[in-house]
């Protein structure tokens, strides 16, 4: 199945040229890193290894900048075989846990095929996860991370799952299933967790969420971030997503999480009576 972009010129540019430039607007924003020079892992002379990243999923003109961050360190170091996508259902279309298991995404930037083998053996390995294409179809959340790494290359594969189900449980069992499937494969892997912060609070409490946020990721405690979300009622989307990333990052070998930016709506609109908060961050 081919899927079409169900966000293009919403979200982002339709137009391939003006994409690319509002991309680029983005690495060299004020708040973004600046425009890194594409490396092949072959041709890499770094080291690091990015096991996994988390970055926001708003429209570029919001969350572009902060999200060029989780980007660059893969530009720098070289890109994976695969990037498995785990982002939430908000949507509400599919099953509990739905993954897009096969053929491509087009975007105004090219297209990216799926990893089959990864997730026809990732269903085949997980009881949790269902094969399913309606989850994904209208759904934005791994969508708007595609042309950031498109820009720098179309040479690499996908892996999209979608979470309406984000429960510790559901969590665990993902990402021992991507960790599982990654080592029988032998297969080159990193994981995006695609999520925002709190969701439409004034800044003040915002930011204050968000450190508390931020502090539980950095240090790669799934469970106090957990229960922080639920203790303080904080409207973080994904965190399905990132309590999985955090998971299997672990297992693969990260150690830490490295926060490498973070800011909301209201730094660029200048609006702070509602806003959404965002971060970029790799596990090293």
């Amino acid at each position: 199945m081919i899927r079409k972009p169900a966000v293009s010129g919403l979200f982002y540019d339709d137009d391939p040229e003006k994409l690319e430039k509002t991309i680029e607007s983005c690495f060299t924003h004020e708040l973004g890193p600046g425009i890194p020079i594409f490396k092949s892992k072959e041709n890499s002379s770094k080291s690091k290894k990015i096991y996994g990243a988390i970055a926001p999923h708003a429209g570029y003109t919001y969350s572009g900048p902060v999200a060029a961050h989780a980007y660059y360190p893969f530009v720098e170091n070289g890109f994976p075989e695969t990037f498995i996508i785990l982002c939430p259902n908000h949507t509400g279309s599919g099953t509990g846990v739905s993954l897009f298991y096969e053929g491509s995404w087009e975007t105004p930037l090219g297209s990216i095929e799926i990893d089959e083998d990864f997730s026809k053996e990732l269903i085949n390995t997980s009881e949790i996860i269902d094969p399913d294409f309606s989850a994904h179809l209208k759904e934005h959340s791994v969508e708007v991370h595609l042309p950031f790494l498109q820009y720098f290359s179309n040479n690499f594969k996908i892996v999209p799952i979608a979470m309406w189900m984000q429960d510790m449980n559901t969590s665990q069992e993902i990402a021992e299933g991507i960790v599982k499937v990654a080592k029988d494969l032998k297969t080159s892997i990193s994981i995006i967790a695609s999520t925002d912060l709190t969701h439409y609070s004034p800044y003040p409490i915002a930011s204050i969420q968000d450190n508390l946020l931020i502090e539980k990721i950095s240090e790669m405690d799934e469970e106090e971030l957990f229960e922080s979300i639920e203790n303080f009622n904080i409207s973080m989307c994904g965190y399905g997503p990132t309590i999985a990333t955090i998971k299997a990052t672990r297992e693969l070998g990260a150690k830490k999480c490295d926060i490498l930016q973070y800011a909301t709506s209201g730094d660029i609109s200048g609006d702070m009576n509602s806003v959404v908060g965002y971060c970029s961050g790799i596990f090293i």
